[in-house]
């Protein structure tokens, strides 16, 4: 074993696996209506999702920063904010926060009061932005896009375990003895950070390496594709010395449920198709989507039987400790993601629990 380990979450798997959501804030109209809601009512609608997870018995929301038009999640950390304040139980975490193009400083003070707030409930989930406008709009250099994020991460991780840090890097002014505050009144004084990784197999290992808890998040593609990056993250864990067993592993993707597989691909696929149009420039391939009826496919759209089936297909390929389902992108009507959450809830938990519980 290493000398030092770092702070994880606490996941409980005799219970099963954990599920939860997440937003990334976009903020489109929906396609089959063509209405767009307003800033304010899309944030609000953010917010009630946090508390209707919760009611809903899911184990975690998180909410991800982006820096672009069609999205209102600039202030992801205020937003979570306001969840914390409005429940009680629910884990909450980021996902992800751009530490590349942040203070690291600023986001553990951020993140630690949002930890008093919540009682001892948040995490974070560090990553370098797959939408790179924020790079410009924030004053930093893309050509730092790995050196800014290796940097900042290793920054925000000595801060999260040590009560005074001294620290010198390229970014940013050294610290001397420095005592962030607040910290968390966990015994750590610190908070569970996760790496985000996404089809990097660099960054899969350098978490491994590093012994971090992984996030992998997937839009499109065979089960099997993703595979890859979270046995090397376990590899390279098991190589530098670390207690693999001890390691979580997230992924997450795109989840929307109905009664009806069928009735499920035809009112979702404009939602994903014209969202990544306006967020991504290109939109969704239609026959790629519609592979996803197949329980070997990454995507997570169809009834709850369905649904159950994928998840404990990818939990088998994987053996990850919890799921996000990103259940709102591209201008979800607010009815279609509370059928959402009461069916996942209702339907989909329980029965996933059940089946992934460690005895």
């Amino acid at each position: 074993m290493t000398s030092h380990s770092h702070i994880l979450p606490t996941i409980d798997t005799s219970q099963g696996i954990e599920i939860g959501l997440y937003t990334l804030g976009d903020h489109l109209a929906n396609p089959h209506t063509g209405e767009r809601i307003s800033t304010q009512q899309r944030i609000s609608e953010i917010i009630e999702m946090g508390i209707l997870a919760e009611e809903a018995g899911l184990d975690l929301f998180q909410i991800g920063e982006s820096h672009q038009e069609y999205f209102v999640s600039q202030a992801h950390l205020i937003i979570l904010s306001a969840i914390a304040q409005a429940t009680k139980r629910i884990k909450l975490t980021s996902g992800a926060t751009i530490i590349s193009t942040a203070d690291p400083v600023r986001v553990f003070e951020d993140a630690a009061t949002i930890d008093h707030i919540s009682k001892g409930r948040m995490e974070l989930v560090a990553g370098r932005a797959s939408r790179v406008g924020l790079y410009d709009l924030l004053g930093y250099d893309l050509k730092d896009y790995e050196a800014l994020f290796e940097e900042k991460f290793d920054l925000l991780l000595q801060i999260n375990e040590n009560k005074q840090v001294s620290w010198q890097g390229e970014f940013r002014a050294p610290l001397n003895d420095a005592h962030v505050l607040p910290r968390s009144d966990r015994q750590s004084g610190g908070l569970p950070i996760w790496r985000a990784v996404g089809g990097s197999l660099g960054s899969a290992q350098k978490a491994g390496l590093a012994g971090v808890p992984m996030y992998q998040a997937h839009l499109g593609g065979p089960v099997s594709v993703f595979k890859r990056p979270i046995d090397l993250y376990r590899e390279a864990a098991a190589q530098a010395g670390w207690e693999v067993d001890q390691l979580p592993v997230a992924t997450a993707g795109f989840l929307y449920l109905h009664e009806d597989t069928k009735e499920a691909y035809r009112q979702y696929y404009p939602h994903i198709n014209e969202g990544m149009k306006r967020t991504n420039g290109q939109g969704f391939p239609k026959r790629g989507f519609a592979q996803g009826m197949d329980v070997r496919s990454i995507i997570n759209v169809g009834d709850p039987e369905l649904i159950i089936d994928k998840l404990l297909y990818q939990h088998e390929a994987f053996g990850m400790q919890r799921y996000v389902g990103q259940i709102d992108f591209g201008g979800v009507p607010m009815d279609a993601i509370k059928r959402t959450i009461d069916l996942l809830g209702e339907k989909v938990v329980p029965v996933v629990k059940k089946y992934t519980a460690k005895k």
